[in-house]
C-alpha cells in the first residue's frame, strides 16, 4: 500500500508533467506572438501597396511575405510539438480546437497574397482577411493563459495575451488613420471608430501592468517616452476632432511613420514578456523537479526505518504535538518498535499540510488571474449577443455597453453580464 508521502511524490510528478506541457505551450506562445508580429507587419504594406495600386511598397511587401512565411514555419513546428495523441493535455479540446482553425486560415494565405499581388481586392478585404487570421492566433494564446495550472506562469500570460491584444489594435488604428488622413478627412463613424480602438488599448494595456512583473512594467514606462508616443497623441487629437474639417492628404505617412515606431517598440515589449515567460517555466520545472528528488529522499529513509504504526495517526490528530528533535541519544525518540516515531510522523504531517497550503494559495491566484479573462469572455459574448440581436456593428455593440456603463456608474463587465442575462428578451430588430 502507497503512503501519504508516495502520494505525494505522485502529485509531484503530475505537477511536473503539466509544467512540462505548460513549458512547451509557452514556447508555442513565442511562436505565435512572432508570427502575429509578422502578419501585421505585412498587413500594413500590403494595405499601402493596394491604396496605391501598386506603386508603393512592392519591393517591401515581398520582403514581408518572406519573413511572414518563415515564422509561419516556425510556429507549424511548434504546433507539431503539443501532446495531441494522449488525449490528457489540460484544455486541450479548446486549444486545438483553435489551432485547427488556424491552421486552416494559414493554409488559405497563398491565395490571398496572390490577390494582393494582382491587386484583385481591395485594402478593405485585404485588412479584414489579415485581421482574422491575427484574430485566431490571439485566440490561441488566450487559450493557453486560460489552460495554465501554475499561477505565476498564468499571470505572465495573461499579461502577455492583453499585451499582445493591445498591439494588434495599435494596428487596427494604424490603419484605420492611415486611410482617414489619406482621404483628407474623418466621417464621424471613423472617429467613432478610432475612439474605440483607442480605449480598447488602454483597457489591454491597464490589465498587462496589473498582472505583469515590475521589470516589465518598468520597460514598458520607458518605452512610451519616445517622441514618435507625444506625436501619434497629437495627430489622435487632430484625427478625433468635433468637426470633420479637412485635413492634410500628406499626413497619412507622417501618421504611418510614428504609428509604426510605437508598435515596434511594442513588439520589442513583448520579446521581453516572452522571453521571461520561457524562463519562468524553466525555473518552475527546476524547483519542482528539486522537490520530487526532496521527497523521494524522505520516502527512501522512512522506507528505511519499516512500517508505519499508530504514531502518525496520533500526531496527526494532535495538534499540539511538536517537532522537537529527540534528546541525544535517545534512539527511541527517532524510531520506536513498532515504526514511525512522532517526530518523523509530525514531518510528514508538516510536509502533507505544506502542500495543502501552497495548492489553495495557488488556487487562490489563478482564480485572480482567471479573472480578467472571464471578464473579456463576458465582454465578448455580450457585444457578439448585441451584434446578431440588434444588427450593431462591433464597435457600436462596445460603444453601448461602455456608455450604459458610465450612465450607470456600473463596471463593464457587470453591465455585459446583465446583458447576457436578458438575452432571450432581445430579440433581433
Amino acid at each position: 500500500m502507497k503512503s501519504a508521502l508516495g502520494f505525494l511524490v505522485a502529485a509531484k510528478r503530475c505537477e511536473i508533467h503539466g509544467l512540462e506541457q505548460l513549458e512547451i505551450t509557452s514556447g508555442l506562445v513565442k511562436g505565435v506572438s512572432e508570427l502575429v508580429h509578422m502578419l501585421q507587419k505585412e498587413r500594413g504594406v500590403s494595405n499601402v501597396y493596394l491604396a496605391s495600386a501598386g506603386r508603393r511598397f512592392a519591393a517591401q511587401r515581398l520582403e514581408r511575405v518572406e519573413a511572414s512565411v518563415a515564422a509561419e514555419a516556425a510556429a507549424r513546428e511548434r504546433f507539431v510539438q503539443l501532446d495531441t495523441d494522449s488525449g490528457r493535455m489540460a484544455g486541450g479540446v479548446r486549444l486545438f480546437s483553435r489551432i485547427a482553425y488556424v491552421l486552416h486560415g494559414l493554409d488559405a494565405l497563398p491565395a490571398l497574397r496572390s490577390r494582393v499581388a494582382g491587386r484583385t481586392l481591395g485594402v478593405e478585404e485585404a485588412t479584414r482577411s489579415f485581421t482574422e487570421l491575427i484574430a485566431g492566433l490571439m485566440a490561441v494564446v488566450f487559450e493557453a493563459a486560460d489552460i495554465a495550472a501554475d499561477p505565476a506562469v498564468s499571470r505572465a500570460l495573461v499579461a502577455l495575451f492583453n499585451f499582445m491584444q493591445g498591439k494588434e489594435l495599435a494596428g487596427q488604428e494604424r490603419a484605420a488613420g492611415a486611410a482617414g488622413f489619406a482621404a483628407g478627412r474623418f466621417e464621424a463613424t471613423e472617429q467613432q471608430r478610432l475612439a474605440h480602438l483607442i480605449d480598447a488599448q488602454d483597457r489591454c494595456f491597464q490589465i498587462f501592468v496589473e498582472f505583469a512583473d515590475p521589470t516589465l512594467r518598468t520597460i514598458w514606462r520607458n518605452a512610451q517616452t519616445s517622441p514618435a508616443i507625444a506625436e501619434v497623441e497629437r495627430m489622435r487629437r487632430i484625427a478625433c476632432a468635433a468637426s470633420s474639417a479637412p485635413v492634410a492628404a500628406e499626413a497619412s505617412e507622417r501618421w504611418f511613420e510614428c504609428t509604426t515606431s510605437r508598435i515596434d517598440a511594442m513588439r520589442q515589449v513583448e520579446d521581453c514578456a516572452t522571453n521571461a515567460l520561457l524562463h519562468l517555466c524553466e525555473a518552475k520545472l527546476l524547483e519542482a523537479r528539486s522537490d520530487l528528488h526532496d521527497h523521494k529522499r524522505f520516502l527512501d529513509a522512512l522506507s528505511a526505518l519499516g512500517g508505519q504504526s499508530a504514531a502518525p495517526l496520533a500526531v496527526f490528530f494532535d495538534k499540539s504535538a511538536t517537532s522537537a528533535p529527540p534528546a541525544e541519544g535517545d534512539a527511541a525518540g527517532l524510531v520506536e518498535a513498532d515504526g514511525l516515531s512522532p517526530k518523523l510522523g509530525r514531518s510528514v504531517l508538516d510536509l502533507m499540510q505544506l502542500q495543502s497550503q501552497r495548492l489553495q494559495d495557488m488556487s487562490d491566484e489563478l482564480n485572480t488571474a482567471r479573472a480578467a479573462l472571464n471578464e473579456r469572455k463576458l465582454v465578448e459574448r455580450a457585444k457578439g449577443l448585441l451584434m446578431s440581436r440588434r444588427g450593431l456593428s462591433e464597435d457600436e455593440a462596445y460603444k453601448l455597453l461602455r456608455q450604459t456603463a458610465m450612465d450607470q456608474h456600473r463596471r463593464l463587465v457587470d453591465v455585459a453580464e446583465a446583458t447576457l442575462s436578458l438575452a432571450e428578451f432581445l430579440k433581433p430588430d
